[in-house]
C-alpha cells in the first residue's frame, strides 16, 4: 500500500523561515517534520510514499535518497554517530507529483490518482504528528481497514468550541473507539457541529475516492476532501477509529513549538538537559 502525502502548500504561518525552505522541513527534535511522518508510515509496513509537492519543494524527495558522498564524508572523520543518523532515514521509494495550483486538500490528493492507481492508499497530512506508544496511528487504521474492508479516518474527541477547526462528523458507535461515520460537517460552528469527533489528517482511502473527487466542485476556491468523504460515506461505507496517541499540529506555530518540547524531553538524549534547561528559566 502507498502513502500520499500532500506537502504543497506554502507555509505561510512560518515566513520567513519558510520563504526558501519547505516548512515539512523544519526540524523537530533534530529531525525534519516530514520524517516523523514518513517514519510512521514506514512502521506501519509502507514501502512507497507518494509527495504531492508545489514548485520548490525538491528537498523533500532529496532527503530520503541516499547521500554516500556525505556518508564517505562523515566516515573519514570519525563520526559514525551521525551517518547512523543518515541510515535512519526511512529508505523508501518516493513519488513525487505536482500540485500546480493550490485548490485544497481533496485536489492534492486527486493529483496523486496516477500514482496511486487501482489500490487502496493512506493519506498523512505532514502539519500532523501523532506519537503512539505502541502501534503506529496509520497502522492502527490500516488493522481496522483489513479487518471491515471499508475506508477509515482518524478521529479525536475536541473541545466543542474547537470545532470550527476541523472536519466534525455525525456518527453511529460500534465500540471499541469504532464508529459509522453517517455524514461529515466540514469546520461547523460549535452550535452546528454534530458531535465533538474530528478527523485528524490520518486515512486509508480506496480508489472511487478519486471518481467523487473528479466531479465535486469547488467550496470556497477549494476541492474539499470531506465533501468526498461525504459520499463514501453513502457508499460503500464509511468508518472513524479513535485512535490511540497523542496528535501535534505543527503546521501551527505554538503546535509546532509544543511537538519540538515533548519530543525533545521525551529524547534519551536530550531530555535530561532540557529539564534542566526549563527549570533555569521557569
Amino acid at each position: 500500500m502507498r502513502a500520499v502525502i500532500p506537502a504543497a502548500g506554502f507555509g505561510t504561518r512560518f515566513l520567513p523561515a519558510t520563504k526558501a525552505i519547505p516548512k515539512e522541513m523544519l526540524p523537530v527534535c533534530g529531525k525534519p517534520a516530514i520524517q516523523w511522518v514518513v517514519e510512521e508510515a514506514w512502521d506501519a509496513g509502507i514501502r512507497e510514499v507518494v509527495f504531492v509537492v508545489s514548485r520548490g519543494k525538491a528537498c523533500l524527495e532529496d532527503h530520503f535518497c541516499p547521500s554516500p558522498e556525505l556518508e564517505g564524508f562523515l566516515r573519514e572523520r570519525g563520526k559514525l554517530d551521525l551517518v547512523e543518523r543518515l541510515r535512519a532515514i526511512p529508505p523508501v521509494r518516493v513519488i513525487s507529483v505536482r500540485q500546480h495550483l493550490p485548490l485544497g486538500l481533496g485536489h492534492a490528493v486527486w493529483c496523486a490518482r496516477e500514482a496511486v492507481g487501482g489500490e487502496p492508499f493512506c493519506v498523512l497530512l505532514p502539519d500532523d504528528l501523532v506519537c503512539a506508544d505502541s502501534r503506529p496511528c496509520i497502522g492502527q487504521l490500516l488493522e481496522v481497514y483489513r479487518r471491515e474492508g471499508l475506508p477509515v479516518v482518524a478521529l479525536r474527541r475536541v473541545p466543542r468550541q474547537e470545532t470550527r477547526l476541523y472536519g466534525v462528523v455525525e456518527a453511529e458507535p460500534l465500540g471499541g473507539g469504532l464508529h459509522r461515520i453517517r455524514s461529515v460537517v466540514e469546520k461547523p460552528s460549535p452550535e452546528e457541529a454534530p458531535s465533538e469527533l474530528a478527523i485528524v489528517g490520518r486515512y486509508v482511502l480506496i480508489p472511487r475516492v478519486f471518481e467523487v473527487l473528479e466531479r465535486t466542485p469547488p467550496s470556497g476556491g477549494e476541492i474539499q476532501l470531506t465533501d468526498a468523504l461525504r459520499e463514501l460515506a453513502s457508499d460503500p461505507g464509511l468508518l472513524g477509529y479513535e485512535f490511540q496517541g497523542e496528535r501535534y499540529d505543527v503546521g501551527h506555530p505554538l503546535g509546532f513549538m509544543e511537538a519540538n518540547l515533548l519530543f525533545t524531553l521525551r529524547d534519551p538524549e536530550l531530555g535530561a538537559e532540557a529539564r534542566r534547561i526549563l527549570r533555569r528559566i521557569s
